[in-house]
């Protein structure tokens, strides 16, 4: 079997002048990212880097994290994503527990302070030393010890149930299969251009990297605030021109799709891809939706392309090399059609959990219809799967709840309101303190093609629905809360709904102008402000993301201001102002230079 760099040396040698990496108005080809890597390699392994040695990259969105991850395998070690916007207590739990041997960094990256030896990226003397190495492939013999699938490629931290957050191991072993499945499914071309808007510090992030280098295209890399969902993250893909692109529902429903990706392929994941959704995304492009925890080489199985029409929106089939089981309590294989826990297996398989044998042996189990001593990753992840092979999601196991002494499952709920043909994305949470007040809060993006009131989707719950399952309100959003991966935020919902009153969605109580007089962008922000985030007082001195805003929403709020201002502000400044008044500045001045 073949490790990484062999498949992306093998586009090198097919390949050498065609586009790898653009990075605003900097474009790197194969040849000439292949060499820097491999300069940066010998340099990693003369200071001790060699296979199941870790190094914690620290780097961001830029040419030189591209040529640092690639370094750091070409050396035979594994890279530990830091993404430097983390709290800091976080980072040190992350390296502390992975201990690795070095860390990779740029000269602005200043704030970890971490007791681990260090190269800097940019500093002349380092530059210097790196230009001295020689740019051919490294070879097996230069490794510290040869490079094997089964050794260790990344470990990405996800959170954990505990509040600690936990490292899986992925290997080399699954790449083989990402790289046939990429093929078979996305047949990307030399000079075809993907889209890396995932974080560094996600799985989602190395399928980018991947589709694009091990594939002969060009992964096109921009800043944070030029991949904000919405405007932003539209005129980004429009001007690189774009053909390939992963993207969560959360960022796809907020995203105008018309002329982008025309010929090309959107694939989403991370979430529910609903009927709207699927029906907006289909048009113009191969749609896919692709599902795989983290547990697993980024994916397990994917679906498409999808029509836009069809009843329920599948998660597709198996990867090449991988197996999707759907399992009873008992391990028992269950029929068509039944629900039951989804089981992954086969070659993309994680080791584990980082320094975690116990949180290990719990997940990675036994599979009693693998070969002997093979292992099936549990993924808490329901599912069913049809007469022709095709899998469902169906929600989480542990989604279940008791509302007013009844079990519900809150995917079922999710399930009915998305089946209109309205919905785009559903969120439904408890909510309430004790079994009295307990009540489901269904929060819903509506699709803007179709108009849908809250009681009119909770007549839709009803017709198939008992009573104790249909939502007590139906809270229409804009934009959903997001982790940083891009998921939406559940906890965040259910803390919306345990303080916000059921008429949450009524306007906001900022006092209006009086009679006659024209009001200032102040006012009409605090308003904008009060809607976006449901709440009743803003005011001017507040600040967007001290209400309770995130990045998500200032993409929102950007939005509404161009469409009803005519000002379009950059995503920069918006999340940039300190407070409203400082952003309804920025907002005149904006106008005045338009005008002029």
């Amino acid at each position: 079997m073949r490790v990484l760099p062999d498949f992306f040396e093998s586009q090198v040698a097919e390949v050498p002048d065609a586009p790898s990496v653009l990075f605003g108005d900097t474009v790197v080809d194969y040849a000439e990212l292949n060499a820097r890597a491999n300069r940066l390699a010998r340099r990693l392994i003369a200071a001790g880097v060699g296979p199941d040695r870790l190094v914690a990259i620290a780097v961001p969105r830029s040419v030189r994290l591209i040529v640092a991850v690639l370094a750091v395998l070409k050396a035979g070690g594994a890279y530990l994503p830091l993404d430097p916007a983390y709290p800091a207590d976080r980072l040190t739990h992350m390296v502390v527990d992975a201990e690795p041997v070095m860390l990779v960094r740029t000269e602005d990256v200043t704030s970890l302070r971490l007791d681990v030896p260090e190269f800097v990226l940019g500093d002349p003397s380092f530059e210097a030393a790196c230009e001295r190495e020689s740019g051919g492939d490294v070879t097996q013999d230069e490794r510290r010890a040869p490079l094997r699938p089964a050794h260790l490629m990344y470990v990405i931290y996800t959170s954990g149930s505990t509040g600690v957050p936990k490292g899986v191991a992925v290997t080399h072993s699954g790449v083989s299969d990402l790289v046939s499945t990429q093929a078979r499914v996305f047949g990307v071309r030399p000079g075809e251009r993907v889209l890396q808007w995932a974080s560094f510090s996600f799985d989602a992030w190395f399928w980018d990297f991947t589709l694009a280098l091990l594939n002969g295209g060009a992964l096109v890399m921009a800043e944070q605030h030029d991949l904000m969902p919405g405007e932003s993250l539209r005129e980004t893909m429009l001007k690189h021109r774009v053909d390939h692109a992963v993207m969560p529902p959360v960022a796809l429903g907020i995203t105008d799709s018309e002329g982008l990706l025309i010929g090309g392929t959107i694939t989403s994941t991370g979430d529910v891809c609903t009927r709207s959704l699927a029906a907006e995304w289909s048009k113009g492009r191969r749609l896919y939706n692709g599902y795989g925890p983290t547990e697993v080489t980024v994916g397990a199985s994917i679906g498409g392309p999808i029509d836009g029409i069809q009843e329920d929106v599948s998660i597709g089939t198996p990867w090449d090399g991988s197996t999707v089981y759907v399992l009873d309590g008992s391990l028992g294989d269950l029929g068509d059609g039944t629900d039951g826990e989804l089981y992954l297996a086969g070659s993309g398989m994680a080791r584990g959990y980082l320094n975690r044998p116990g949180l290990t042996a719990s997940r990675f189990v036994a599979d009693p219809y693998g070969p002997p001593g093979s292992r099936m990753y549990r993924s808490g992840d329901r599912g069913r799967r049809g007469p022709d092979g095709e899998l469902f999601f169906t929600g989480r196991v542990d989604n279940q709840v008791k509302v007013r002494g009844f079990r519900v499952e809150l995917g079922e709920v999710e399930a009915r309101l998305e089946s209109h043909r309205a919905v785009e994305i559903v969120v439904a949470v408890v909510s309430g303190e004790d079994a009295s007040s307990q009540r489901i809060v269904a929060y819903v993006k509506p699709s803007a093609r179709h108009e849908v009131t809250g009681d009119q989707l909770r007549e839709h719950a009803r017709e198939a629905l008992p009573e104790h399952m249909v939502p007590s309100a139906v809270v229409m959003l804009d934009r959903f809360p997001t982790l940083l991966n891009g998921k939406i935020d559940r906890r965040e919902l259910e803390e919306r709904a345990a303080r916000l009153a059921l008429d949450a969605t009524a306007p906001g109580t900022t006092a209006p102008a009086d009679a006659g007089e024209e009001e200032s962008y102040e006012q009409i922000l605090c308003a904008m402000v009060n809607e976006i985030l449901k709440i009743g007082h803003a005011a001017p001195d507040d600040n967007f993301f001290d209400l309770g805003g995130h990045s998500v929403l200032a993409a929102q709020l950007a939005r509404r201001v161009r469409s009803e201002l005519g000002v379009a502000v950059p995503m920069r400044d918006m999340l940039g102002a300190g407070n409203i008044a400082e952003l309804a500045g920025i907002v005149e001045r904006t106008e005045r230079t338009e005008r002029a």
